[in-house]
């Protein structure tokens, strides 16, 4: 990152090449969407090359990195949430009912962290799916460390909770938060 503030291209190159995997499942698992997530992939380069100016060498690169990320995701959901209040969905329009499968199946990881309230969710990828250490995540999010252990302790009994009714076929999920 430092040689990347001097004007380094090739540093420039080998920081996309190490970050974006890690950015991009950051988006992805938020998501659902490759193409949502590769335009917040573009959108997050484009604002971490506008801001690296900011970036203080004495401090870690990756909750910098993620404090943008987290904005970036953050203002594309405002944007869509805005399309969608003035928009009327085409699925809508052609409501159609799906067939009922054999029988229940165990959920996919991307349902069952969409079941988790935002805050839980977001600190909960960043530790698990993009390996960063509690103290980064805090950081990215603006956050104590107490702060982040409390969301990723409850967003484990959330999980608890409906793993076992999620394969019965009956999700039930409120009462803890």
């Amino acid at each position: 990152m430092e040689r990347y503030q001097s004007g380094d291209q090739a540093a420039a190159q080998q920081l996309v090449d190490l970050v974006s995997g890690r950015l991009y499942a950051f988006f992805a698992s938020h998501m659902g969407s490759r193409s949502q997530a590769d335009d917040m992939l573009q959108e997050v380069w484009l604002r971490l090359h506008q801001a690296r100016h900011t970036y203080r060498r004495s401090e870690p690169v990756l909750p910098w990195m993620y404090a943008i990320a987290r904005r970036v995701r953050v203002d594309n959901y405002r944007r869509r949430r805005r399309i969608e209040r003035r928009e009327v969905a085409s699925e809508a329009l052609h409501n159609i009912p799906s067939q009922a499968g054999p029988g229940p199946t165990a959920p996919s990881f991307g349902e069952l962290i969409a079941s988790l309230p935002e805050s839980q969710r977001e600190v909960l990828i960043m530790l698990k799916v993009n390996g960063l250490s509690i103290d980064d995540v805090a950081r990215a999010t603006s956050s104590t460390v107490g702060a982040v252990k409390q969301k990723v302790h409850r967003a484990y009994i959330r999980l608890r909770a409906w793993l076992p009714t999620a394969r019965s076929g009956q999700p039930s999920m409120g009462e803890e938060s």
